[in-house]
């Protein structure tokens, strides 16, 4: 299965399913490129370093071409998945509609809680602070036309610690959250075990 993978920033995520690639524990995957939003995002050193080809596609620059230029490159690369990794920017309306159920996401939170427009980086876990909750963790779903909306294929959650910081909670669910179901997410789909069925996930046995 060849992904395409989107990144914004420093591409921990990115790394992780790099990582889970070259130990095989992801198989049958290759990352056919990793597509950045921005020409400063670490995530493209982290690529280069690991021989794979990236792009910049800048919804800040293209404006009104963003959707395009995007629908264009992955329909170029020939993927069968797009993995948004730490990805801010809104893919456009033909590219979402063009890759239904084919494009995922994973979000620093417990969908549909501390999640929507604005909902990225370290604001979730902000708000899980100050709302006092005691368990968060992330998710991954598909990606619909609306912010975090898409059907949810895995969820893990990790406690909130009484002496946490936005910057410790957010490392956590990182480390223990977003890098464990992501990778696994992908080998999900890769082994055909996804379906989307009323807009609900069923993993197959």
């Amino acid at each position: 299965m060849k992904i395409a993978v989107f990144v914004s920033g420093g591409g921990t995520n990115l790394q992780a399913i790099m990582d889970k690639i070259s130990s095989g524990e992801i198989r049958n995957v290759e990352i056919s490129e990793v597509i950045a939003s921005n020409d400063s995002a670490f995530a493209i050193v982290r690529a280069t370093k690991a021989g794979i080809p990236t792009k910049v596609i800048s919804k800040k620059i293209l404006g009104d071409a963003y959707d395009d230029a995007t629908l264009e490159e992955l329909d170029r690369l020939g993927v069968d998945l797009v993995v948004l990794a730490g990805f801010l920017s809104m893919l456009g309306p033909k590219t979402v509609a063009a890759y239904s159920n084919r494009i995922i996401n994973i979000h620093p939170a417990l969908i549909p809680a501390f999640c929507g427009k604005g909902m990225y980086g370290i604001r979730p876990h902000e708000a899980v602070l100050a709302k006092g909750v005691k368990v968060s963790g992330a998710t991954v779903h598909f990606v619909n036309e609306n912010y975090d909306e898409g059907p949810i294929i895995l969820q893990k959650a990790v406690d909130v610690l009484p002496d946490d910081t936005p910057e410790t909670l957010q490392k956590r669910i990182m480390v223990e959250c977003e890098q464990v179901i992501l990778p696994k997410a992908i080998q999900l789909i890769a082994d055909g075990k996804i379906e989307v069925v009323n807009n609900l996930v069923r993993v197959k046995p």
